[in-house]
């Protein structure tokens, strides 16, 4: 019988996660901050500009499914140490470059080590935390990549007023770097972890944490059937398509909004780099009420699928809002409307819970990372195709119209087409010797 009282470990692994994640959007959006310094000295046109923003996404995107590969056969320990590690030190790289190329270039290195993130941190919420907490539980990681921008913007605009758009790289990656050896030292899954008692390891795999979860096996290569069953399942493809209209705002945001206030408002640099963290502010607002009103719900008998979807399809179908930004020439209005779009994304992001609720045992990195890849193909799509409507009309008028288009197909992707949430059941033989990170 356990009398001890419960630890509460997972809580200490869930900011872990919180951290990393507010360190690996900052690293994402810090180009934005510094994209109208940097189009100047650079000479960029729109459409250049929005290569140059979607660069990040294309070895992102390439690399996530083998990301989450790596993830589940070596572990999220390791591989988020050493993901953060590269990836800061291309983002100190990006301070030095001289050339519109050289920049492109190290994009796509921060892309690519920065794909294993998310399903680590899918992987972390699934083993750590039960099935009724893993809504809350994701939607506090989630937040740190609004929160993040929200506590860092003004700084990052600060130092790119007072210093120059370079500086903004060398205090960023740096940050990431301390962050990489904090993480290594700390992080352990719940079978490999000495500060969680008995009682809160009991506590969590009752609750249908996937407490021991197996690791892809140690032998063999990459699990091209299993990863062709994944996309062809129904739940997922519908979860794939929601992710890419739920990004694309998101991407909006992280990419063009500094320049559309700048631009299109005509706003300072310092001034946009306030009020340009209201919408963040309200995003992260908006993921901890999408979590929280999914965890009610399953507290309160709904299903899975009832619990997860609401939040979900709620806020995709609130997104449109932000056209209501061309009605009105008051900039104080502009930043409350896309500020409530903003809320609206963030209460759609508790897609991330379904993952968790669907992915097979033993592939709960690569799932995470086929969504991801669907999901973040927005990162190439949005900014460049945002350039080229600049281009073309000299406005974000139809850029808006188009996110808000997109927002629409995802909510009845969620709403028709995903369906029955169940697990994905495939049999997997495992490695004994890899079920832990040690």
């Amino acid at each position: 019988m356990l009398t001890a009282r419960r630890t509460n470990v997972r809580y200490l692994m869930l900011l872990l996660v919180f951290v990393g994640t507010v360190i690996n959007y900052v690293d994402r959006a810090n180009l934005s901050v510094a994209a109208p310094l940097l189009r100047h000295e650079f000479a960029l046109g729109p459409v250049e500009l929005g290569v140059l923003f979607s660069a990040y996404s294309w070895t992102y995107v390439l690399a996530n499914i083998p990301g989450g590969w790596i993830v589940d056969r070596f572990g999220s320990r390791v591989m988020y140490a050493l993901a953060l590690l590269i990836w800061s030190a291309f983002t100190v790289a990006q301070g030095f470059a001289g050339r519109f190329s050289t920049i492109f270039g190290l994009r796509l290195g921060v892309g690519v080590a920065e794909a294993p993130t998310f399903p680590i941190n899918n992987r972390v919420v699934s083993v750590w935390f039960t099935q009724r907490e893993r809504g809350s539980a994701t939607s506090v990681y989630l937040v740190g990549q609004y929160l993040g921008m929200a506590a860092f913007t003004p700084a990052l605009y600060w130092i790119a007023s007072s210093f120059g758009w370079r500086e903004i790289f060398y205090v960023t990656g740096v940050a990431g770097i301390i962050w990489a050896a904090v993480w290594y030292l700390l992080y352990r899954d719940p079978e490999a972890c000495k500060w969680a008692n008995a009682a809160e390891l009991h506590y969590i795999r009752v609750g249908g944490a996937l407490i021991g979860a197996p690791r892809a096996r140690a032998s063999g290569g990459f699990p091209w059937s299993k990863l062709a069953l994944v996309f062809r399942n129904r739940q997922i493809i519908a979860i794939c398509v929601g992710k890419f209209a739920s990004l694309s705002s998101l991407y909006f945001f992280l990419t063009w909004f500094p320049s559309y206030l700048i631009s299109e408002r005509h706003m300072t640099v310092l001034k946009a780099g306030g009020v340009s963290a209201v919408p963040f502010i309200a995003a992260s607002i908006g993921v901890l009420a999408g979590g929280a009103l999914s965890d009610l719900l399953l507290r309160q008998g709904a299903t899975v699928g009832t619990a997860r979807k609401t939040p979900i399809i709620t806020g995709l179908l609130l997104v449109p809002t932000m056209t209501l930004a061309l009605l009105t020439n008051s900039n104080a209005a502009v930043i409350a409307i896309m500020s409530f779009a903003f809320f609206a994304q963030g209460v759609a992001s508790a897609s991330w819970s379904l993952i968790g609720d669907i992915a097979p045992k033993s592939m709960i990195g690569i799932t995470g990372g086929a969504v991801n890849f669907a999901g973040n193909l927005s990162g190439i799509v949005t900014p460049i195709a945002i350039g080229f409507i600049l281009r073309e009309t000299g406005s974000f008028g139809w850029a808006l119209g188009l996110i808000s288009l997109f927002a629409v197909l995802g909510a009845f992707s969620y709403l028709v087409l995903l369906g029955e949430v169940k697990r994905i059941e495939i049999d997997e033989p495992v490695d004994a010797m890899t079920m832990s990170d040690r």
